[in-house]
């Protein structure tokens, strides 16, 4: 059975660019992405591992690490991130996992457990499984999943979208709407009472009897 929301972040151990760590350790007590990717030396790939690096500052105000793992050795990360930097203009500071023996693909459900257990003669198409997103929580829930096809470049904007909703909405009794946006109004739970939304929120529009909107609390 796959991965699932609020389900435990599979834990492991791996090798990395920054050495070898312990996956839940590594998160702490913050937040963590996970994105994987089929294989070192993809066009798509090289993009969003750049674009990432770009991006490392706005997930760190977040509080949210980032770590990469491709289907290939550690030892070939390295001449990757020189591409990465000649394509897209960013130096990929947060450490790529080596996943050369499938064990992390495998553990988080990318790859099925026939796969074998070396990266040695797969091309990124035995691999195009290993495109997903795991936001994971200081609990070490998943909290978000998300899978790409290798010929679309995932939107690292929309992730951090998605994760200043989920951390707003942890802290406060509030959903946000489709589209929202970090500013925007957000919409009052079923579990608050209107009598609770006024005290909480100071006032609300009730669109329909079963949608209450309000502006966005502070944090």
């Amino acid at each position: 059975m796959g991965l699932r929301i609020n389900d435990t972040a599979p834990d492991f151990t791996a090798e990395t660019t920054q050495g070898q760590i312990h996956f839940h350790d590594w998160i702490g007590d913050g937040w963590g992405v996970l994105f994987s990717h089929p294989k070192n030396f993809t066009p798509v790939c090289t993009t969003e591992l750049g674009t990432m690096a770009g991006l490392e500052g706005e997930f760190a105000k977040r509080n949210v690490k980032i770590i990469g793992i491709s289907v290939d050795p550690v030892e070939s990360h390295g001449q990757w991130k020189q591409d990465i930097q000649t394509a897209t203009g960013y130096a990929v500071e947060y450490p790529l996992i080596g996943d050369k023996n499938l064990e992390v693909a495998k553990l988080y459900d990318m790859l099925p457990a026939e796969a074998g257990s070396s990266s040695e003669g797969r091309t990124p198409a035995d691999n195009a499984t290993v495109r997903s997103v795991y936001v994971i929580g200081p609990d070490k829930k998943i909290k978000l999943i998300l899978t790409y096809p290798m010929t679309t470049g995932r939107n690292f904007d929309e992730i951090l979208r998605a994760i200043d909703s989920i951390q707003l909405t942890a802290k406060h009794k509030v959903a946000t709407p489709a589209n929202w946006k970090n500013g925007d109004d957000v919409i009052i739970t079923a579990a608050v009472s209107d009598e609770e939304a006024n005290e909480k929120f100071g006032s609300f529009e009730r669109v329909l009897p079963y949608l209450r909107k309000t502006r966005q609390p502070s944090a």
